[in-house]
């Protein structure tokens, strides 16, 4: 028996995340000069940080020699939330976040119910604190929490809801998501992953943050990652009751947010400008892409986050060839769609670029 054969057998059983291949990457690859490639792989914000955030970082690179102080961003996010500071979780990034819930209420022996086509993250977090993962069958590409709560079973102790969803970009309203919530066992925690959340229209919006005080059993994740623009820095929060929040912060690591995320985060909270000017952005290339889909003849999930999934058919073949011309996006055939490709909404030039790709890799 090899040293690898005796790790544990759930964790050999994880299939690892693959995320976007970054543009230095494919450079290297291909021979391509990184200023000609178009990375629209990995749901970023096309503006990048917002100023406020971009100066709060810089000044912080004089705190470097010490040890991370998160009571600012606390205050921040709760004056943001209104809610107290006993019931908030900093994350290095949403992820880390995920995984804390996950061994903090999953084990050998316990179940977790996601939603197929759901975010990769939730299998691999439920398999690394040993628990078995359920896939629920979806609905339209989103979530079916009909399927969702009959897949729940006596061991089950958390299920995973992302929305908007990651990566089709589906949405459940909010009247659905809080009849789900008053039908399962209240012994069950749910995460809401809202990494998404600041990209949704006025019409869409419904405020999770309500039902906190109604469901001790619901943890609400955000990002800095997305519309933020934080996604280098990794930085995070989880909402949730005073216990939950208990219990996270004894299995969190030490410092797991370091000083320039810390800084910028708290600013960029701030920065409602940039968040305003990201939306815009966001729907005008939202708008620019799917016209695009149309125009080509490719069918697309309508989305509600900063994405557009669509069907490629030979979405290999048509990945390699975007590649090819300095194009990144992101297939999703892990995620059982085998025929299409997630592509981010960049800037007005790159979603011209990329359409403009995809045409000539159409043949």
């Amino acid at each position: 028996m090899s040293l690898c054969d005796q790790a544990l057998p759930y964790v050999r059983a994880i299939a690892p995340y693959q995320p976007g291949k970054p543009i230095t990457q494919l450079s290297r690859e291909l021979g391509i000069p990184a200023e000609r490639i178009v990375k629209l792989a990995s749901n970023e914000n096309p503006l990048g940080m917002s100023p406020k955030a971009r100066s709060a970082l810089e000044a912080a690179v004089n705190t470097l020699e010490r040890y991370p102080d998160d009571f600012e961003l606390k205050a921040a996010v709760a004056a943001h939330t209104g809610l107290g500071k006993e019931r908030i979780v900093l994350g290095n990034g949403s992820n880390d976040l995920l995984d804390i819930a996950a061994r903090v209420f999953l084990a050998p022996g316990r179940s977790a119910v996601y939603s197929r086509h759901a975010f990769a993250v939730y299998p691999i977090a439920s398999l690394t604190a040993g628990a078995e993962p359920i896939a629920a069958p979806a609905r339209d590409f989103g979530h079916d929490l009909d399927a969702m709560r009959a897949a729940v079973r006596p061991d089950t102790r958390l299920v995973w809801i992302a929305n908007p969803n990651n990566p089709t970009g589906t949405y459940l309203p909010h009247a659905q998501l809080e009849a789900f919530l008053r039908v399962l066992p209240g012994d069950i925690v749910v995460v809401l992953d809202e990494a998404y959340n600041e990209y949704l229209p006025v019409d869409a919006l419904g405020d999770s943050r309500d039902w906190l005080g109604e469901f001790p059993n619901l943890v609400i994740t955000r990002t800095f990652s997305k519309i933020y623009g934080l996604a280098g820095l990794r930085v995070g929060y989880a909402l949730t009751s005073a216990d939950i929040a208990d219990l996270m912060n004894r299995v969190r690591q030490p410092f797991n947010c370091n000083n320039l995320a810390l800084a910028a985060a708290s600013a960029a909270l701030d920065d409602h400008e940039f968040v305003a000017h990201s939306q815009r952005i966001n729907r005008a290339g939202m708008e620019q892409l799917t016209s695009g889909f149309r125009r080509l003849g490719f069918e697309f999930i309508p989305s509600y986050g900063n994405f557009v999934a669509f069907r490629a058919g030979d979405a290999a073949l048509i990945n390699e060839k975007l590649l090819r011309q300095g194009v990144i996006v992101r297939p999703i055939a892990g995620y059982g769609m085998p025929e299409w490709l997630r592509v981010t909404v960049g800037a007005e030039a790159e979603n011209r670029r990329f359409l403009q790709a995809l045409e000539a890799a159409r043949g």
